[in-house]
């Protein structure tokens, strides 16, 4: 209520009427001043265009913490060779929204695997990923993973906690082997956890909810090493979004690499469209690009 209208509604009162005394925390004291949100980088998922790919995955489905994994494992090394077949380098997967389970993102983690990485990869839309609304009249993906952004903010911390007392310990797995990879969704956890010191090395690929404080908290002391790998002008993470990150990453003296693909789209590391020589081509020097990142930062002990 304001003075003027407690004037109003106090006329004729008694002179006797106590004056009201102001209440603890007033004006007399100073108040806290909220906090400034973080400045948003990316847009909204949009629409994408998919391609399902052709292939066996050779891994398998298996539970960690409750949610179903897929997990590849590396392939006996070829006679003459060393050093592949053993779970000494990790790398966890942080799927976009057709999730882990995926046939695109099976055989892309088995790639990873046949050169020599564990590659783990969470189901944190718990079976209920954009896979299964391919077509269905009236959704929107935007709407759709709302409720996604704060389950699986949950979720995945204990998972990530089980994989490092699951694979850690029993695989002989230092801290400077474990790697992690988000597209899209996964994104933001892959630089939250770039902001801890157990990660040797993360990747991200067309990026989504994405703010400055996600590359304000990337420290030269904890490793941060970032491969972005991006498009010219993607309509999730812009080509003006992603210059002021990298002005960011340049201030906190992070170590980065940045990756730009000319004709490409949203997606383009995980849908393209194998028939187009372009489209395949920046999807595999990506894959490519993500082998030689992580083989450069997480050093076998």
């Amino acid at each position: 209520m304001s003075a003027q209208a407690g004037t109003d509604a106090d006329a004729g009162a008694s002179s006797t009427t106590p004056t009201p005394q102001p209440a603890h925390g007033s004006a007399s004291e100073p108040q806290p001043q909220p906090q400034p949100q973080p400045v948003p980088l990316t847009g909204p998922l949009g629409k994408c265009c998919t391609r399902t790919h052709s292939g066996v995955a050779r891994g398998t489905v298996e539970l960690i913490a409750g949610l179903a994994t897929y997990v590849a494992r590396p392939r006996p090394a070829p006679e003459g060779e060393e050093g592949r077949g053993k779970e000494t380098r990790a790398i966890l997967y942080l799927a976009d929204v057709f999730g882990p389970l995926y046939i695109n993102a099976k055989l892309a983690m088995d790639y990873w695997a046949a050169h020599g990485y564990l590659v783990l990869g969470v189901d944190y839309f718990e079976g209920d990923s954009a896979a299964h609304h391919r077509g269905e009249e009236g959704w929107d993906v935007d709407e759709w993973v709302v409720p996604f952004r704060t389950s699986a903010a949950r979720i995945t911390p204990p998972w990530i906690e089980a994989v490092r007392e699951t694979y850690g310990a029993c695989a002989h797995l230092s801290d400077s082997c474990q790697t992690i990879l988000g597209y899209c969704f996964g994104g933001p956890f892959v630089l939250d956890l770039l902001a801890t010191d157990w990660v040797a090395a993360g990747a991200i690929a067309h990026p989504a909810f994405l703010d400055e404080g996600h590359f304000r908290r990337l420290k030269s002391e904890h490793r941060p090493c970032v491969l972005h790998e991006t498009t010219q002008d993607d309509f999730t993470f812009p080509s003006a979004a992603r210059r002021r990150a990298e002005d960011i990453m340049v201030e906190q003296k992070a170590t980065y690499y940045i990756q730009i693909f000319s004709g490409a789209f949203h997606g383009f590391a995980t849908r393209p469209d194998p028939s187009l020589r372009a489209e395949r081509w920046a999807k595999e020097e990506s894959a490519r690009a993500v082998l030689q990142w992580f083989g450069h930062h997480a050093q076998d002990e």
